[in-house]
């Protein structure tokens, strides 16, 4: 199996991914898997999820060029949109992708969990859109962080529930939806977030997402006349970095990167940079890389970033980190608002701070780019989600917030 395919048929991309949950879940993981590649291959199905994307979310997202940017970076930087869809990020692209897999597999309620919220307001839309009934389980930590699309969900219709335990964000959310699924799952659908879980849910979430590299993979070749030299991305559990990846991974000459939540820094142990700084074990249903201590027991992550706030990253990005086709790096959460701040200046584009992280590794490299290459590289850089949800972050952050007196 090469990095172009996969994964293998039990669900492994080389030795990651697979299943690992209750005994309750796997019939219906059975159903899930049969059903969706059922659907892809359903030219209704993909008629309609097409039109769905195109009618009302906005699709296909634009490229642009930001030039006053690539001045400042000595490269030429070209940014993938996705923060101009309907929700305000790529996400709206899976869930479309599982709400209309449950109406097909005839189920009547969702349930998702999130962090940023994103997720969570794109499940909300898609339920609202396709008249299904909605659960979003949430941190209550990422609630005080993101109360904005809090609101958002519960306008869209969904019941918001607020997790309590353990560190009160991603992780302790996605337990919690798992423990309704398990008890649920006769007439609930799992709308997972990202590019983890069990088998199918790192497939089926990237196929619904990959649409992403084919757009920028032919807009670039439209626009340059050529690929990129390096293609960028933010990572937590890494949807929006697989979602324009995964068009490229055929092409050898251009460089994959993707940047993790690197905090506070690296060594000070207050971080979400599960490939640079974690080992391979078990979290939620799927073998991958995750942050742990020396008795296996998951710890805590830690990022300005709810969205990146999160231990353990997709089994396929794993995999492309050990063969060595995608290179993954952390960044910290100074160097993330440094250049949030710098796109807000140059471009006047407000990013999430997920895709901040994604620019800032962007900046990083593109010197290094030029030395290699010995000329201007091309760098295109996922966008993936606007930063609207995070100004209140940003402007603590900043010193942007008047004292209340």
């Amino acid at each position: 199996m090469t990095t172009t395919e996969g994964p293998d048929t039990r669900g492994y991309f080389g030795v990651y991914g697979g299943r690992f949950v209750p005994e309750a879940l796997i019939a219906a993981l059975d159903e899930l898997d049969v059903e969706y590649r059922k659907a892809l291959s359903d030219k209704e199905f993909v008629g309609e999820l097409e039109r769905m994307g195109r009618d009302y979310a906005g699709l296909p997202s634009l490229l642009y060029e930001a030039r006053r940017l690539s001045e400042k970076a000595g490269a030429r930087i070209l940014l993938k949109r996705e923060d101009l869809n309907h929700t305000g990020a790529h996400k709206v692209r899976n869930v479309l992708g599982q709400a209309l897999l449950t109406k097909r597999m005839g189920k009547r309620r969702v349930i998702a969990e999130t962090g940023a919220g994103q997720h969570g307001v794109a499940t909300a839309t898609a339920a609202a859109y396709l008249d299904l009934e909605c659960t979003v389980y949430m941190g209550e930590e990422d609630t005080r962080r993101q109360a904005l699309n809090v609101a958002r969900m519960r306008m869209l219709g969904a019941e918001v529930v607020s997790v309590k335990s353990g560190s009160r964000t991603l992780k302790d959310a996605m337990n919690e939806a798992f423990r309704d699924w398990v008890a649920s799952v006769d007439y609930t659908h799992y709308v997972v977030g990202s590019v983890g879980g069990p088998h199918p849910f790192p497939a089926m979430v990237r196929d619904f997402v990959r649409g992403i590299g084919v757009e920028a993979r032919a807009q670039s070749l439209e626009l340059l006349d050529r690929l990129p030299d390096a293609v960028c991305a933010c990572v937590g559990g890494g949807s929006n970095a697989l979602g324009i990846f995964h068009a490229f991974i055929p092409d050898a000459d251009v460089r994959l990167f993707g940047f993790e939540a690197g905090g506070d820094g690296v060594e000070t142990g207050r971080h979400a940079a599960a490939i640079t700084a974690g080992g391979a074990g078990v979290l939620h249903g799927a073998r991958t890389y995750l942050l742990q201590d020396e008795d296996g027991q998951t710890i805590e992550s830690h990022s300005i970033s709810a969205g990146l706030d999160y231990p353990a990253v997709g089994p396929e990005h794993a995999w492309l980190s050990d063969t060595g086709r995608a290179t993954y790096e952390p960044v910290t959460d100074a160097e993330a608002m440094q250049a949030f701040r710098l796109l807000c200046r140059t471009e006047g584009i407000i990013p999430a701070i997920e895709s901040a992280h994604g620019l800032a590794g962007a900046l990083r490299i593109a010197p290094r780019l030029a030395t290699e290459l010995g000329r201007e590289p091309i760098v295109l850089v996922n966008l993936s989600g606007r930063g609207d949800k995070d100004m209140e972050t940003a402007a603590k952050w900043f010193g942007l917030l008047e004292e209340k007196s």
